[in-house]
């Protein structure tokens, strides 16, 4: 399978930066995948899984926001936040996805909308966790 460049950088800096084989990642309209000489685009990035598939063995992350620009021969991805498994602290997760059930049991005063895409964040983090 042919390479290509993937970069995927946030605000805290580069956090991936190698050729690779194949890139799959949730967008706003559903999960893109990128093999080398895809036709060009630029798409919104969604929560979920960047999976990273590099000398046979798939890496995978959890992403939420930003854009993915994609040109034949390299990938751009500028996100929000991007975690590998062993980044993310479960417990401190897990308390987050509580507090937002809880505001959205009782969502007076609160806003709603924030409060689901906190909630949709630590699921997908949670659920990113325990795959390593």
């Amino acid at each position: 399978m042919a390479l290509f460049s993937l970069k995927v950088v946030t605000s805290n800096g580069i956090f991936f930066d190698e050729d690779v084989n194949m890139v799959i990642l949730r967008c706003v309209n559903g999960d893109l995948g990128i093999l080398k000489g895809h036709a060009p685009l630029v798409s919104l990035i969604g929560i979920g899984k960047l999976r990273i598939k590099q000398n046979g063995k798939f890496k995978e992350a959890a992403i939420a926001g930003g854009y993915v620009e994609v040109n034949k021969e390299n990938v751009l991805i500028v996100c929000d936040a991007v975690e590998w498994p062993n980044e993310i602290d479960i417990e401190r997760v897990k308390k987050a996805k509580e507090r937002a059930e809880e505001r959205l049991r009782n969502p007076d005063g609160i806003d709603v909308e924030r409060t689901e895409v906190a909630l949709k964040k630590a699921i997908n983090r949670i659920n990113i966790a325990e795959i390593q």
